[in-house]
């Protein structure tokens, strides 16, 4: 019923239409525990790596403040971001394939970086810093 006959008919107006929500509006594809420490640093470090194509690279250091810096070995993110930085997206990826990918980055100190293989040692590269920043 249009509204202007519900208006001459002293009808009240309708509720608003609600938006429909999929349950996958709700939960997002990820691995480890915490998808705010591997989720959001997946895909920062994704978007980070697209920023370096064409550019001359040697190597990646990687620092990590507040929660991420407290709880990022535990919870995944020093992995996510790895995986982030060499390209997968973390819907897609064979998560079996993830432990294959990190003990090649292991052995060969090297990172696949917009298909370049950079420098990268994981116990050096990746820094906890013990502090927050101000903005987070």
């Amino acid at each position: 019923m249009n509204q202007l006959i519900r208006d001459q008919l002293g009808l009240p107006k309708p509720p608003p239409k609600m938006e429909c929500l999929s349950i996958f509006d709700i939960f997002k594809i990820g691995v480890g525990p915490s998808s705010s420490h591997t989720l959001g640093p997946w895909k920062a470090a994704n978007q980070f790596a697209l920023q370096l194509q064409n550019l001359p690279l040697n190597g990646l250091e990687v620092q990590l403040f507040g929660s991420l810096s407290k709880t990022g070995i535990g919870h995944g993110t020093d992995i996510a971001v790895m995986m982030g930085l060499m390209g997968h997206d973390p819907e897609t990826v064979a998560t079996h394939l993830i432990p294959v990918f990190m003990d090649e980055i292991q052995l060969s100190s090297k990172l696949q970086v917009d298909g370049k293989r950079v420098a990268f040692s994981p116990n050096r590269d990746i820094v906890f810093q013990a502090h927050s920043l101000p903005v987070h």
